[in-house]
């Protein structure tokens, strides 16, 4: 199973929403308040949305890790900064973490005709992905995206795990590291549309199968649409992660609003449930985004087989089962 590799580098994770967030909070509490109450010393609690954003240094329980930074490029008018941010830092850990789990499973399983223990919970999850998610979706002419389809959802999975333990976070919410995930999935989608229509059938569908007069008008509305898909992958994928760790924030954020430790037990509670919640939310998302990967590409390739004498998507479906 062959690993992506995506290297984004971003300063900050939606600095605009995450600014305004902080100044809403300031503009709600109030200066004494936001610092307990006016007390001295006390800490202000908007500075908790640092632990969503992107930064050039990392949180460690033996102090703060301060990340290489390098000079930024200039090529033809752009500037691209390569340094390493946190969330690219976690990101290589993602990936580390993928390579040698899957490497270990691979061998274990090669090793054994019945697998067990993790190799056989990492099975369990290759063959659900087959058989719910690919062929239902693309015919048994989905296979040979198998590796594409468990290598992304494998990928975002860690990802989204790596945000739940101490000191984490989750590259996922980062908006450059969703839409890198989405413009592979874009790439893919429309090869896997060519590989099966045909190159001069893939421009013919953008007309929408209408008559010529309306083209001027169908051929935007379908070149829009091509767009879309992978643009409506990049913002679930970034605004669930995002949200639900603004939410336990949020939640923490109320006992240094009310400045006492008699209201904190509420709070936590209701952080411990949100952060199962979050679990739960780690592998949806994860599934939802292979899901809906494979859905746009079956759609293309449908057509491909309607147009090449109606081998049709449900026959391979059938023959497969």
């Amino acid at each position: 199973m062959s690993i992506s590799a995506i290297q984004i580098s971003a300063d900050t994770a939606a600095p605009d929403t995450l600014h305004s967030a902080a100044d809403t909070m300031h503009a709600i509490v109030g200066p004494g308040a936001a610092h307990g109450g006016g007390e001295k010393g006390a800490v202000d609690f908007t500075e908790l949305l640092r632990h969503v954003q992107d930064a050039k240094q990392i949180d460690t329980p033996f102090g703060i890790l301060h990340l290489p930074q390098f000079p930024p490029l200039h090529i033809a008018g752009l500037t691209l900064d390569m340094s390493v941010t946190k969330h690219v830092f976690f990101l290589w850990c993602a990936a580390l973490i993928l390579c040698v789990v899957a490497i270990a499973v691979a061998r274990k399983n090669s090793r054994r005709p019945v697998p067990t223990g993790f190799g056989n919970l990492f099975e369990l999850v290759v063959v659900f992905l087959r058989d719910e998610v690919a062929i239902p979706n693309m015919g048994s002419a989905g296979l040979k995206y198998m590796p594409y389809l468990l290598t992304t959802f494998f990928f975002i999975l860690v990802m989204n795990l790596l945000g739940l333990i101490p000191w984490g976070a989750s590259a996922t919410g980062n908006i450059n590291v969703t839409a890198g995930l989405a413009i592979i999935a874009f790439v893919v989608i429309q090869a896997s549309a060519i590989r099966t229509q045909g190159f001069g059938h893939y421009l013919a569908h953008l007309t929408g199968g209408v008559h010529w007069s309306l083209w001027p008008i169908m051929i935007p509305i379908e070149i829009l649409g091509l767009f879309t898909k992978p643009f409506a992958l990049c913002m679930r994928l970034f605004a669930n992660m995002l949200g639900g760790h603004i939410v336990i924030v949020s939640l923490l954020g109320l006992i240094f609003v009310f400045g006492s430790y008699f209201v904190a037990l509420g709070p936590v509670s209701f952080v411990v449930g949100i952060n199962f919640l979050e679990l739960f939310v780690a592998f949806l998302q994860a599934y939802i985004f292979v899901m809906l990967t494979s859905l746009f590409m079956g759609l293309g390739m449908q057509a491909g087989e309607q147009a090449h004498g109606g081998h049709g998507h449900e026959g391979s479906v059938d023959h497969s089962s």
